[in-house]
């Protein structure tokens, strides 16, 4: 099986873009400056009262909403990263072309009819070709080269060959699934965090506090519940679609190989 296109690649690149995100959010933060709070003079004829102009409401950008989840927020920003990071490189990996390439498939298939064996096993050796496929047929053939009665083993060799390839490939997708089991426990725990934070504020203010005061608490709880699902959503959508699709290419590449090394039992 191919391993040369590993997740630690995508994660490496998914926590450079993350330290983009805290820069861009920096350098955001030190350029924005509040307006000035300035009075203004009204006058009428009759002696009116001085009257400040009332503070225009800025709105929020996606990344302020964010950061408004606080560490939490941050935490399940570093899954969705991750995330991220292998559902990319399943998509490169696990697909028909890497498991079983056809041009190596077709070469095997013609020097096992041909006889030569020793050949077909050193082209599954090859780390260049190395391959669901060919790790398979390299089970077999040494099988069938080690045994006495090789003709009759290869197929026992096989199917426990195909079975461990097929365990690696269904455990490269548990992290996802184990990050769609956690993102909404975490948004669940920034929930709690931010009402316990909201209920702190009532106490302290003789349970008459502004509504400003708690915008900010209220707003955490609802920010990390909305991040949690987010990122659990799209996880485990593609665990469940990276697992369909192992199934249906093992399958194939299961009748691949049978076709493949089928010469075998009609020798010796």
């Amino acid at each position: 099986m191919r391993r040369n296109s590993t997740p630690k690649a995508g994660i490496f690149y998914c926590l450079v873009l993350l330290l983009g995100i805290f820069a861009v959010q920096s350098w955001a933060q030190d350029g924005s400056s509040p307006p000035p709070a300035g009075d203004t003079l009204t006058m009428d004829g009759n002696d009116a009262a001085t009257t400040a102009p009332r503070p225009e409401y800025e709105e929020k950008t996606l990344l302020d909403t964010l950061m408004d989840g606080g560490p939490v927020g941050v935490l399940i920003g570093l899954l969705s990263m991750v995330a991220i990071g292998f559902i990319v490189e399943h998509f490169l990996t696990i697909r028909k072309s890497v498991l079983m390439p056809e041009g190596v498939a077709y070469e095997l298939e013609e020097m096992i009819a041909q006889g030569r064996v020793d050949e077909a096993l050193e082209v599954c050796k090859n780390p260049e070709y190395q391959s669901l496929l060919t790790y398979v047929v390299q089970a077999g053939l040494e099988r069938f080269r080690g045994a006495e009665f090789g003709f009759a083993e290869y197929k026992a060799a096989v199917e426990e060959a195909g079975e461990d390839q097929t365990a690696k490939l269904y455990r490269k997708t548990e992290v996802l699934g184990l990050i769609g089991s956690i993102a909404p426990m975490l948004g669940l725990t920034g929930t709690v965090l931010g009402m316990i934070k909201a209920f702190n504020t009532i106490a302290a203010s003789g349970g008459a506090p502004k509504p400003e005061d708690l915008a900010g608490s209220i707003g955490q709880a609802l920010v990390t519940t909305l991040l949690g699902l987010v990122v659990a959503i799209p996880a485990m959508v593609a665990y469940s679609y990276f697992g369909n699709r192992i199934d249906s290419l093992v399958a194939e590449v299961g009748k691949r190989v049978e076709q493949i090394l089928t010469p075998l039992g009609r020798r010796r």
